[in-house]
């Protein structure tokens, strides 16, 4: 079951890269000077294996709606700014509307100031005809000027889909950077959310079968992961049977090697079964590390239950309620173990969890540089091979791979040697502060000696390549766009590291 569920991931993934690297039949241009002045009135011109490229302006003229674009695996329809993050959408009640619409990538766009929701993708109303193999990468969801349960990316009746390389920021103060009802089989990966909303993904409506990895969240006003939540019932994908039975919100959730900062509650299980938390770093939650709620109450729907908590790093910063359980839900179910606590706070503090956790630590983690926010572990870490073996977590937060024992938490602390996007690594390269801003001077913690220094964006481009000497380097030297970076140095001797970098 394991390794099949691993396999449909891999597979996922190859069919989003075949799609993104295929020819495409024609070039579209769109804007003021293109081929068409906005998405809508191409929609209609446009064919399988068809680019849509977005001209660098603004575009404002209101919600975009493309009904029934239908791409396929080897011929994708692809929306992309011509210049990386120069194509903004403005204003209005959404940016752009999918309905009904099956390969399809956006790529590369900023979604800003919408008073409804950024971008919407959903089925129509009609789970028969669901949206299917949608990509959205390399995009900035930013500035809601909504209050209310608004959304940066409203997601509805969608499988088999994948987003990545993201930003969710600043959100609207009742919604989600990411909201999910009724989908399945996707991919959440390598994204920022910071103040995406109360929270910063929600799953519910029968959302079953993703995998959130490798992102950062922090300062949601609520709870940054949602896994669940309280759904009508005729929203529900599939429909529910009738009578309901074995029903949940959400289940077989993975969340892994994931960062989170703040957050009131960074995790909610909320009628929600069959849920891993494995391999994250928590960070000074401010009220619950996480919460067992049950909103979902009709006969049918399972008590939230049989969940997974293991391999975290959670570290607090005063004494607070651990984990928060509500009525008509099944506590005593969940596995909980193999985890490091910290209380910066307290020499005398213990836990109240809602089972006893095998393999517990309570030690310092013993973070690099806990002031720039770098929680990767020292090798001396008490969280150091310490982890439980869970198959499905491959890789760490740097795109490393887990050793055998693996470590707990986000980042793997012991020596490894793995494959990151074709490179080779020894060990992880030590970037710090992280994240940065495009003005910023970052510091390499690497040996005194000349490298040949390599950034590749998330699409495998090369935007430097060059030998360092200096073992720091100017951002401002470099054409670089908001978004997230690889950056390679290979030493005189051969010796190569890998990290990753955001850039805002």
């Amino acid at each position: 079951m394991r390794i099949n569920r691993i396999r449909t991931l891999n597979y996922l993934l190859s069919i989003f890269f075949l799609g993104a690297t295929c020819t495409h039949a024609q070039i579209i241009t769109i804007g003021d000077s293109g081929d068409f002045p906005n998405l809508a009135a191409a929609s209609a011109s446009t064919d399988a294996g068809d680019t849509l490229e977005l001209q660098s302006q603004i575009f404002s003229d209101g919600s975009q709606f493309l009904y029934d674009l239908k791409g396929t695996a080897s011929a994708p329809i692809v929306i992309i700014a011509k210049e990386q993050h120069q194509a903004i959408f403005r204003g209005g009640t959404e940016a752009i509307h999918l309905v009904r619409c099956s390969h399809v990538e956006i790529n590369g766009i900023i979604v800003e100031q919408q008073s409804g929701n950024g971008i919407n993708i959903d089925d129509g109303g009609d789970y028969n005809t669901p949206a299917k193999y949608i990509t959205v990468r390399n995009c900035i969801f930013r500035d809601m000027i909504a209050t209310g349960n608004n959304d940066l990316l409203k997601i509805s009746g969608v499988d088999n889909f994948l987003i990545e390389h993201c930003s969710f920021i600043d959100g609207g103060d009742g919604g989600s950077g990411i909201d999910f009802v009724g989908c399945h089989h996707g991919i959440v990966q390598d994204c920022y959310f910071d103040n995406a909303g109360t929270s910063g993904i929600q799953n519910k409506g029968g959302t079953q079968h993703i995998r959130i990895q490798r992102n950062i969240f922090k300062n949601m006003s609520q709870r940054a992961l949602n896994l669940g939540g309280n759904t009508g019932l005729q929203f529900f994908r599939p429909p529910l049977p009738n009578p309901i039975e074995d029903a949940f919100e959400a289940g077989d959730l993975e969340v892994f090697s994931n960062i989170f900062i703040g957050n009131r509650a960074p995790i909610a299980y909320v009628g929600a079964v069959r849920i891993k938390v494995h391999n994250n770093t928590f960070y000074k939650p401010e009220n619950w590390v996480f919460r067992i709620l049950q909103e979902t109450t009709e006969p049918g729907f399972l008590p939230c239950g049989d969940n997974e908590f293991k391999n975290n790093i959670v570290y607090l910063e005063s004494d607070l309620t651990e984990v928060n359980i509500g009525p008509n839900t099944d506590p005593e179910s969940f596995s909980i173990s193999n985890n490091l606590w910290y209380n910066e706070s307290s020499n005398s503090w213990s836990l109240d969890l809602p089972v006893i956790e095998m393999n517990q630590i309570i030690a310092n983690p013993i973070f690099e540089n806990i002031d720039e926010e770098n929680f990767r572990i020292s090798e001396v870490s008490p969280a150091v091979g310490a982890g439980v073996i869970v198959n499905e977590v491959e890789l760490d937060f740097d795109l490393v791979s887990y050793n055998i024992p693996p470590s707990i938490g986000a980042f793997e602390g012991g020596t490894t040697t793995s494959m990151v996007k074709g490179f080779e690594q020894v060990e992880n390269i030590k970037i710090f502060p992280n994240p940065v801003d495009r003005n910023s001077q970052i510091q390499l913690n690497l040996e005194n000696e000349d490298v040949l220094l390599m950034i590749y964006n998330m699409s495998g481009t090369i935007i430097c390549n060059k030998k360092l000497s200096a073992k720091q380097i100017d951002l401002a030297n470099y054409d670089l766009g908001t978004g997230q970076y690889i950056i390679k140095a290979i030493t005189k001797q051969g010796k190569t590291y890998v990290g990753k970098l955001f850039l805002f």
